[in-house]
């Protein structure tokens, strides 16, 4: 059997890219059902792009290598495929979008472009023995007990890193792209949560707090979510990407507050209540009961100093904190790393020395920040191949 072009994963690049690069084209995918990890996003509503996405908001060895693709197919041209579906949606927070109400409105959509456009979808299948042969790609399909011989012109690896492996992943992307000789970065698990020894947050599992979390000199303002296993929540997640094992965490429980200012005034009307008590107006009160088993705060408010007050509010804006490690690839959203984005045209996302073969989509050395950004990663990067090969 012969195609233009043979896509290796049905998630969201290799969907958008199949649905749009024209010709015979094929998607293989070992899942039952494409677009999985779309459909479980977003709490099951899909944050499908941020409206600030830019260059800026992901990680790679190469910062600018993300900007054509970017550049070329936008968060405002997947925002108007949406609307063209009437799929309603809207902005939660920090520019994320999510549908309105659920994310398989985005694997219909897609599942419905790739039909139109006549690709040949096949599930519960998997590719072997992949081999380059002139101007083409030759490799054996296993489908249903049966193998069946494909050639293809042009050959797109979108099977993603490492993360979720209950969902399927692998380190399929990596191993093809060794077979060529193309180099592949270190890979770690991002946006995750960092794990403590001894479970020391366990006693206030679930409890939740605006909080600036700090990892190598990079901060993100979000939500931070103490569990059992350690730290979570927007903050921690984003600042996961930015960390390296053996380092330490800042984390500010004080953000917004002017703390400091705040019990002053409580001294005057409260003085005699309980500190604790009066600390836990400004924070939960679980967790004042944490801290207090770290640090003296006992007394009452009247007692307690300006210098007393002040040393307490800077421990809190920059409490120090040492990671064990984090979860690992079992809960992280995306992979950190990935193909060597130096061997990979930017515009095209063509290995520079296999004419034929591209690497789209998470497999490539670009990350994303949380929040709806690696969705459109997937888009923009998909959408370069596809008109690559359609000649758009």
């Amino acid at each position: 059997m012969h195609y233009d072009t043979v896509i290796i994963g049905a998630g969201a690049a290799g969907m958008m890219c199949a649905a749009h690069c024209g010709g015979r084209v094929l998607v293989v995918d070992h899942a039952k059902a494409p677009g999985e990890k779309i459909r479980i996003s977003g709490g099951g509503r899909c944050n499908f792009t941020n409206m600030y996405a830019g260059p800026e908001n992901f990680l790679s060895n190469n910062p600018h290598f993300a900007k054509s693709a970017l550049a070329r197919y936008t968060q405002w041209d997947f925002v108007a495929l949406v609307d063209r579906f009437d799929i309603p949606w809207h902005e939660k927070t920090l520019g994320q979008l999510f549908c309105d109400t659920s994310a398989k409105d985005i694997v219909a959509m897609l599942r419905k472009l790739m039909e139109d456009a006549g690709v040949d979808l096949r599930l519960r299948a998997s590719v072997r023995n992949i081999e380059k042969l002139d101007n083409h790609f030759s490799f054996t399909l296993e489908a249903s007990d049966k193998e069946v011989k494909i050639i293809s012109d042009n050959l797109i690896v979108a099977t993603g890193g490492k993360s979720i492996p209950k969902m399927g992943a692998t380190g399929f992307a990596y191993d093809v792209a060794h077979q060529f000789g193309i180099p592949v970065t270190d890979t770690s698990a991002a946006l995750v949560p960092f794990t403590f020894a001894e479970n020391r947050f366990a006693e206030i599992s679930g409890v939740a707090t605006p909080a600036r979390v700090t990892a190598n000199g990079t901060t993100f303002e979000e939500a931070l979510l103490f569990t059992h296993r350690g730290l979570s929540g927007p903050a921690v997640l984003q600042a996961s990407s930015y960390w390296h094992t053996g380092d330490p965490i800042t984390v500010n429980l004080i953000p917004a507050a002017d703390l400091l200012g705040k019990l002053r005034d409580q001294r005057q009307t409260a003085g005699r209540k309980n500190f604790t008590t009066e600390l836990s107006r400004h924070l939960p009160a679980r967790l004042v009961d944490h801290l207090s088993t770290q640090m003296d705060l006992s007394g009452n408010l009247a007692d307690w100093s300006d210098a007393r007050l002040t040393d307490l509010t800077d421990t809190l804006a920059a409490w120090e904190l040492h990671p064990n490690g984090t979860e690992g690839y079992r809960t992280a959203e995306v992979t950190l790393g990935g193909i060597d984005t130096d061997a990979l045209s930017s515009k095209t996302m063509e290995a520079k020395n296999v004419p034929g073969l591209y690497f789209i989509g998470e497999a490539v050395d670009v990350t994303g920040w949380l929040g709806g950004y690696n969705f459109q990663w997937a888009w923009s990067s998909g959408m370069a191949a596809a008109r690559a090969i359609s000649g758009q």
